[in-house]
């Protein structure tokens, strides 16, 4: 625990103060817009084309702003590296795409029956993508280098599942929310499910499927946005990401979303350290599967 704190603690030292508070307000400003707005519902409603548009408009904004600031503050060049450009470019067309993809295939004719089927097929799916694209960049660009955090060399878990245990009083709380209740567990969202899949294996399933989707964000957000771009400007590829990361959360809790901002930076820091994605995977998914726990006990005391 105390190498993480540890990383955390040289990283902000590290951490330009009016870069930061530029790109504090700018993001929050950009959370209010969309909460009072309701940006996200609006664009989830748009046709795929104009969904993807404006996924990638809001994920380029918040991903190049802070990069924007290096060049106006610090007087960085990295804007004259070709690479780094179309990299910055590609970078919000990929996970746009992630969050714009909605393709449904029929495996049943009962509608959330249906519904389970595509949700246990599409995130496994996503990743395979991201992966696939995410090797090809890494091929073209630093084949020198290992695959965007997959080193495990002198890799220590134990400090990343002391913090998930003090994560669980947080997340007991927030699981007597009624705002977090609406949300979690996702399988609710599908809707009333055939009793056959009221089998704990059908849950399972689901869950397991569930947590690709946070393999694919680790190596997308910590293993390229921070490894990949740390190339160019090293420590400070973390705050861009953090920026980009928040507004992937714009459709959860108001709470869930603030927090990715600093979470973002957290989980960035360890793998710009470690140049590792596993502990930042294990918080990340522990966390997420701690959440859907949360959501399941909630429910079923009535919380």
């Amino acid at each position: 625990m105390k190498e993480i704190i540890g990383y955390l603690k040289k990283y902000l030292l590290s951490l330009h103060k009016k870069i930061f508070f530029i790109a504090a307000v700018f993001i929050a400003v950009f959370i209010f817009i969309n909460y009072h707005y309701e940006l996200n519902n609006h664009i989830t409603k748009l046709k795929s084309i104009y969904r993807y548009v404006s996924w990638y408009g809001i994920f380029l904004s918040a991903f190049s702003f802070a990069y924007i600031l290096l060049v106006v503050i610090k007087k960085s060049t990295v804007f004259n590296k070709l690479p780094f450009v179309v990299l910055l470019l590609i970078a919000p067309a990929i996970f746009a795409w992630k969050m714009a993809f909605t393709e449904h295939f029929i495996f049943s004719r009962h509608p959330a029956a249906n519904a389970y089927w595509n949700h246990i097929i599409y995130w496994p799916f996503k990743l395979l993508v991201i992966t696939l694209l995410l090797y090809i960049i890494w091929r073209l660009y630093e084949k020198e280098n290992s695959f965007y955090g997959f080193r495990i060399q002198n890799f220590n878990a134990k400090p990343y599942f002391m913090m998930l245990l003090i994560m669980v009083p947080l997340i007991a709380a927030a699981s007597t929310q009624p705002d977090f209740l609406l949300i979690y567990p996702k399988l609710k969202s599908i809707g009333p499910l055939p009793a056959q899949y009221n089998n704990g294996w059908y849950q399972l399933l689901y869950e397991l499927s569930y947590g690709t989707d946070f393999f694919s964000i680790e190596l997308f957000f910590r293993g390229f946005l921070v490894l990949a771009f740390a190339r160019w400007v090293g420590k400070d590829a973390i705050l861009p990401m953090a920026l980009f990361y928040c507004t992937i959360h714009f459709g959860k809790p108001l709470g869930e979303c603030i927090s990715s901002f600093f979470g973002g930076m957290l989980l960035g820091a360890v793998t710009y350290n470690t140049r590792s994605i596993w502990g930042g995977l294990i918080v990340h998914l522990g966390i997420a599967w701690l959440m859907e726990l949360g959501g399941y006990i909630g429910h079923l005391y009535g919380f």
